[in-house]
């Protein structure tokens, strides 16, 4: 029988987890919690945080997180299983016998982990000798010590095809041959994987050699530039970071880990002191590995280089990570300068010019938004359109509903910014002008086409009544148009019919004097306004300061329906491919339609209401004046 995720579950449950960390740590209670001062970081207020009753320690100063079995191997540095069998004698129960396959398989990945690590130490003995003085001087070239050259234990393999085998001999040849050291092909003799080759040993999370990655050293050479092992029982390239197992503590002190393109910039980082840096393997960010960050940090720092590559190696990590979002998880972005990898802005700029990038990150969505707006030309309302289709298919992916829903209306009103810029303002005439014969400017009229299309855009029955009511306040108090200007203008962008009046609306508040307050009139029959009962701004005799503010109520209405409407039909679309999910996003929707329509009541409610107080006003008065006409009798 396995470990199974069950039993261990039950282990956790039987350990108290404040009981194992208080002998090493003093912990005082706090709530329903334990406090102390973190044991992975020096710090003198505590901001370690242990709680039984969730099964997880954490320190919101470091980031260091885990649960009893964590603590055991990070704190005491047991192996997993030695971990284990202490809490499980600790706790009474027997640990279950491995299955025997399972046992055969761990044999198996032993035997390579041998094979790996004697391949590791003849690579760096190839270094030292004669043949490595060409790996030697490359190294000086890129400036790596002999200290960066032993830690991260650099490597050469001979331009030999059988040097390997004679090398390690006393491993059979189908091990070699399944850690990815030597090829077979069809039923010709095997040969070395990597000859010829500067060679980088790739390790696990705990330290082991599972893989190499060789780089080639012939500058004419046709074969790959960099060569990675290829997937072996030890080494799956897209759940591996190459130097997690050094980044990892070094992320705990500083709260950050860095992500570059490849292991040669992991290693120039270091070189110069950043040493929370890991890189993929030859492949684009996986899922898993997006995953792997997160358990270290909140917001990991991708670090591309500037060049067309770098960003559309960016953008493929944008699209792998937006499906996996949940709140307080995300990814920070920080571009190169064109042209330059890290180990380039390392040498011609130094270590603070590549602090100053990694201190101002670019966040996911501007990321998005920056390439997105960026792709092509947009230079027509077709490409304009474009645009928001782009960004809303990758909204779309998104699966936490509440993240989608904000990056939806952060990305739409970042488009109506762009795709509708406030109209530049006109200057205002002066008294002097007008004394040189500059005539004064006459009330502000709708031009007749723009009469006619509200007049159409309004006989579509009660659904536009909100639309032609906004229209209405917006020409009784124009001081009020230019303030909601973003808004209309993201209001047009869905309503195409209303687009025409709200652009009229703002071509006619830009010609009136500042502070003037006239209201704008329509020419040539235009319609009768909407009902002055629904809308308490429309009503006469009321305050202007509550109009006003009446008035902004239903341009946030007018702004908002449209996006509910969408954001219903889109929900009832997946019903087909996601029933269950799509019925909770419409329940929670219609909650908000209702709301809607009880916020837009009270619209009718509030005029009433100020009715009733006014005719009420009005009786103190006159029975004031009765009280005071008595007295004086």
């Amino acid at each position: 029988m396995a470990l199974t995720p069950q039993w261990l579950d039950e282990l956790r449950t039987r350990v108290t987890l404040s009981g194992v960390i208080m002998r090493t740590v003093k912990l005082q209670k706090s709530g329903h919690e334990w406090k102390a001062c973190c044991p992975f970081h020096d710090e003198k207020s505590p901001s370690f945080t242990v709680s039984d009753q969730k099964g997880f320690y954490h320190c919101f100063g470091c980031g260091a997180h885990g649960d009893v079995i964590r603590w055991m191997t990070d704190q005491r540095g047991l192996s997993f299983m030695d971990a284990v069998k202490e809490l499980a004698a600790e706790a009474g129960m027997e640990v279950p016998a491995p299955d025997p396959r399972a046992a055969q398989r761990a044999e198996e990945r032993a035997g390579l982990h041998d094979v790996m690590q004697a391949a590791q130490d003849w690579f760096v003995a190839n270094l030292q000798s004669n043949g490595g003085a060409g790996a030697r001087d490359y190294l000086k070239s890129r400036g790596f010590d002999a200290h960066t050259v032993s830690r991260f234990g650099f490597g050469f393999a001979p331009n030999e095809r059988q040097a390997l085998k004679a090398a390690l001999s006393q491993f059979e040849e189908p091990l070699l041959i399944e850690g990815g050291l030597r090829i077979t092909v069809d039923d010709k003799e095997p040969y070395d994987r990597f000859r010829a080759r500067l060679m980088l040993p790739i390790h696990d999370a705990r330290g082991r050699v599972i893989a190499f990655g060789g780089r080639i050293l012939e500058t004419d050479s046709k074969a790959p530039k960099y060569l990675n092992s290829p997937d072996t029982p030890l080494f799956d390239k897209g759940r591996t970071l190459y130097n997690l197992h050094r980044a990892g503590p070094v992320s705990r002190q500083s709260g950050r880990m860095i992500v570059v393109e490849g292991y040669m910039d992991v290693i120039a980082l270091a070189a110069a002191g950043i040493e929370d840096s890991v890189a993929p393997l030859g492949t684009a960010l996986t899922e898993t590995q997006i995953e792997l960050l997160w358990r270290m940090v909140e917001r990991p720092i991708l670090c591309f280089d500037g060049d067309a590559a770098g960003q559309r190696a960016a953008m493929r990590a944008v699209t792998r990570a937006l499906p996996l979002l949940r709140p307080a998880h995300s990814l920070s972005l920080v571009t190169l300068p064109a042209g330059l990898d890290p180990d380039d802005l390392l040498r011609q700029r130094g270590r603070g010019a590549m602090d100053a990038l990694l201190e101002n990150p670019a966040s996911l969505l501007d990321t998005l938004w920056s390439f997105e707006r960026d792709a092509q030309k947009l230079d027509t309302p077709e490409s304009k359109a474009g645009l928001k289709a782009r960004l809303l298919a990758h909204v779309e992916t998104i699966l936490d509903q509440d993240i989608r829903a904000l990056y939806k209306r952060e990305l739409l009103e970042r488009f109506s910014a762009f795709a509708f810029p406030p109209r530049e303002a006109r200057p205002a005439r002066t008294a002097r002008d007008w004394k040189h014969g500059l005539p004064k400017p006459a009330n502000p009229t709708l031009t007749p086409e723009a009469s006619n299309r509200l007049r159409r855009s309004a006989q579509g029955g009660a659904r536009d009544q909100l639309t032609a009511a906004v229209v209405f306040g917006l020409a009784r108090y124009p001081d009020q148009i230019l303030r909601h200007s973003e808004a209309l203008a993201r209001f047009a962008a869905d309503d195409v019919r209303a687009a025409p009046a709200i652009d009229s609306l703002i071509d006619a508040a830009e010609k009136l004097e500042p502070g003037a307050n006239l209201p704008i009139s329509a020419v040539q029959g235009f319609i009768a306004p909407p009902d002055s009962t629904r809308f308490s701004f429309l009503g006469e005799g009321i305050d202007p300061t509550a109009a006003r503010d009446d008035l902004a109520e239903a341009v946030s209405l007018l702004v908002e329906r449209p996006a509910l409407e969408a954001a219903l039909a889109a929900a009832t679309a997946r019903f087909a491919t996601d029933p269950e999910g799509a019925f909770a996003e419409q329940q929670r929707l219609l909650k908000r339609k209702l709301e809607f329509e009880q916020r837009l009541g009270q619209m009718a409610s509030k005029r009433a209401a100020r009715a009733v107080q006014s005719d009420s006003d009005r009786a103190d008065g006159n029975t004031r004046t009765d009280e005071q006409e008595t007295d004086r009798t």
